[in-house]
């Protein structure tokens, strides 16, 4: 992350009427230029947060800074950041033009500036065509783009991205994906996006902050998310893991030895000394399937996915642990049958320590 933030929160608190806590000292610091999204389940704070960054919401504790500024007190309007709502909020009554140039006529800029401002935004968003067109007589992506072009053509500081693209088909999200990261690359603002979907957010993002429960759990790249996820919870919420219950053996160098059941393990990773209980965490593709031989354990296979260039099967080890494995179609060749006895290691050091919370 780059060394110059332009959005910090320190200590933001958020109590709701009846003691519900919506957020718990969230302490964020955002770079400028950096593309950041919130991620967790429902009710986890994310949307929370950004209402806060927003002003929709005054926090009960806590600050917010922009470019170093206490902006808590502001109201939304008086902040330089803009926000794309998940309805979009378009006025059907106005045309393409009048809804990007709406925050302009707020300012009271000069007409031919205001033109200029809103040829260049749709240009940007490739919907230069569409100037004159009606709200109504756009599809779902192309009333996304407005939204867009609304927001980035008051220049803001920070783009603020609640869900935008939960209202399209697959297809079209994806396309929006690639967009939303070109545009961002391009007019280098910071955008800060709320989701819950785990792939758009590794698509798209710098950095993940991963909440739950009003606090952020680990905030890393996506990268480091996947392969070194730091909680149970990151754990099961970034892709497919396997959360085996064991007990540190030994330490070796960096990492640790680790009995799971007939598993034998190394674990990379901090924990604690021999013979204590541990958590550990490995990726589906981190499962081999090998001959028999003395390092590896029996597992029986209980069931069969299609994924495409890949299988996704699911076995049971002696001791009832379960465990999923993602196999390449073509080292898969042979076939898999339900009740085939599978031998099983782990790619060494693929397994990860995983803390509580």
């Amino acid at each position: 992350m780059a060394a110059d933030p332009v959005l910090r929160l320190e200590a933001v608190s958020k109590r709701f009427p009846g003691g519900v806590v919506g957020l718990d000292e969230v302490d964020l610091t955002i770079a400028t230029g950096e593309f950041l999204s919130l991620l967790g389940p429902s009710g986890c704070g994310k949307t929370t947060t950004l209402r806060v960054i927003a002003g929709f919401e005054q926090p009960t504790g806590g600050r917010v800074l922009l470019d170093g500024r206490d902006v808590t007190a502001l109201r939304p309007y008086d902040r330089p950041v803009n926000t794309v709502f998940q309805d979009y909020a378009l006025f059907p009554h106005m045309d393409v033009a009048e809804n990007v140039g709406f925050g302009l006529t707020l300012r009271r800029l000069p007409a031919a500036d205001m033109r200029r401002r809103i040829a260049a935004a749709l240009e940007l968003v490739g919907l230069a065509d569409k100037i004159g067109a009606r709200v109504a007589a756009l599809s779902g992506g192309q009333r996304q783009r407005v939204a867009l072009a609304r927001a980035i053509v008051c220049e803001p500081r920070v783009l603020l991205l609640d869900e935008p693209l939960s209202a399209l088909d697959a297809h079209l999200r994806e396309q929006m994906q690639v967009e939303l990261k070109r545009l961002q690359a391009e007019l280098g603002t910071t955008f800060v996006m709320v989701t819950h979907d785990q792939t758009e957010a590794l698509s798209i993002s710098d950095r993940i902050a991963v909440m739950n429960r009003g606090r952020i759990e680990q905030i890393a790249g996506p990268a480091e998310l996947y392969d070194a996820p730091a909680t149970r919870f990151v754990a099961g919420f970034i892709g497919t893991m396997n959360v085996l219950e064991g007990r540190v053996v030994e330490r070796r160098g960096d990492g640790l030895l680790v009995a799971a059941g007939p598993l034998m393990l190394e674990a990379q990773g901090e924990g604690p000394g021999p013979g204590e209980p541990l958590a550990v965490g490995i990726r589906p593709e981190d499962v081999l399937i090998e001959a028999e031989a003395p390092d590896t354990a029996a597992a029986r296979l209980v069931g069969t996915v299609f994924h495409g260039r890949s299988l996704r099967l699911h076995a049971r080890l002696a001791d009832g642990t379960e465990l999923t494995i993602d196999t390449p179609r073509r080292a898969a060749s042979a076939g898999f049958a339900v009740g085939d006895t599978l031998f099983l290691s782990v790619r060494p050091g693929a397994a990860r320590t995983l803390r509580a919370a």
